[in-house]
């Protein structure tokens, strides 16, 4: 008995080593906030999920530009997002649901530096666990000549 079991999980194992791990990247722009909770936090979550229950891995990349820069500040009270009330009001929650995606679903947030500097933002303004790269389009164009599929969150 002790010997199939362990031919099973050895063939189990076997099989999730031959499936291909499937590809994302996520061209965020948008600066609505339900948009954004819809689209990239809660579809993120759904979409990890369903290829999970089919024993297949999704690694997911979010390039961030555009009106996305306000969800990735550590305090965007000190930003030009000062005057977003919405964005002000949830932002302690919502803060920790972004950090989630990082930590427990291993999603990678990539930073366009180029449109960072235009808001007045810098490295030090930015959370921790968002890369910042030199243009949003580098990180596009390396995401697909990767095999990533595209989608674009947008206004």
């Amino acid at each position: 008995m002790k010997k199939i079991i362990l031919l099973l999980v050895s063939t189990f194992t076997l099989l999730l080593a031959d499936a291909p791990s499937l590809k994302v990247v996520y061209d965020l722009t948008t600066q609505n906030q339900k948009d954004f909770e819809r689209k990239i936090l809660k579809a993120i979550v759904a979409n990890k999920a369903y290829y999970e229950g089919k024993l297949q891995e999704l690694d997911v990349t979010v390039v961030i530009h555009g009106g996305a820069y306000r969800y990735f500040t550590v305090d965007p009270s000190k930003t030009e997002y000062k005057t977003d009330k919405t964005l002000l009001a949830n932002y302690t929650e919502l803060k920790k649901r972004i950090k989630s995606m990082s930590d427990t679903y291993d999603v990678e947030f990539l930073m366009c530096e180029a449109g960072m500097l235009k808001h007045g933002l810098k490295a030090k303004d930015i959370v921790s666990y968002v890369k910042i790269i030199p243009n949003s389009t580098i990180g596009l164009i390396d995401r697909q000549n990767e095999g990533y599929a595209y989608i674009p969150v947008g206004d």
